[in-house]
């Protein structure tokens, strides 16, 4: 029991010291006390809040297959515990692309703990609106671009601007993209190529047919 302690301790640690290597190597050590040593051990009462902790990290992390791994491993009482229950909403919103649902969840985190990982997932999604929004449009005016990156306030998306796409330029009440679009690198698609390809596969088949 002392053991375990010990190593829960050092996961929260970890997520304090916003440190993911090292709660990805506490949480293996500490796994074991949770499963084999399962009908030794009373339970431990912050074991969901560190699977919960767990499942956070993986969807940070982008590992959807081990998010559900994961998952399949718990019992039907634990995924009704509210910190399991909150991670796998917020998979599921993500998944759906409602990421005003995701955003909002920081809100009704079950523990202080988990806003560390919320604030990384908030970070992954506006990345991925920025970088689509700068690919499907030349510009937006100020309070599209609030509201399509989610944030509360033109101050807060300056912020983010300055800080995360400085090749953007915001003039006029507009954010412009197309320093953005001109330093990308231009892919040129081998269309000839793959025309060729594809009718040699066409032959193939019609020959193995």
């Amino acid at each position: 029991m002392i053991s375990r302690d010990i190593y829960e301790h050092a996961v929260v640690l970890s997520v304090k010291t916003e440190d993911q290597d090292a709660f990805e190597r506490d949480f293996f050590q500490l796994k074991p006390y949770y499963v084999d040593a399962r009908s030794h051990l009373p339970p431990s009462p912050q074991e969901n809040l560190i699977l919960g902790l767990n499942l956070l990290r993986l969807l940070v992390q982008n590992r959807i297959a081990e998010f559900h791994t994961e998952l399949e491993l718990l019992s039907s009482e634990a995924l009704e515990n509210p910190c399991i229950k909150h991670a796998v909403e917020l998979e599921q919103s993500f998944m759906e692309g409602a990421y005003n649902r995701v955003l909002s969840a920081r809100q009704t985190a079950p523990d202080a703990t988990y806003v560390y990982f919320m604030d990384l997932l908030a970070k992954t999604i506006r990345d991925e609106i920025a970088g689509c929004s700068e690919k499907a449009y030349d510009y937006l005016s100020v309070s599209d671009a609030r509201q399509m990156l989610l944030f509360s306030s033109d101050q807060e998306l300056m912020t983010y601007v300055k800080k995360e796409h400085p090749e953007w330029e915001v003039k006029e009440g507009l954010v412009v993209f197309q320093k953005a679009k001109e330093s990308a690198p231009c892919k040129e698609i081998p269309s000839l190529q793959l025309i060729n390809q594809t009718l040699s596969y066409a032959r193939e088949l019609e020959r193995i047919v």
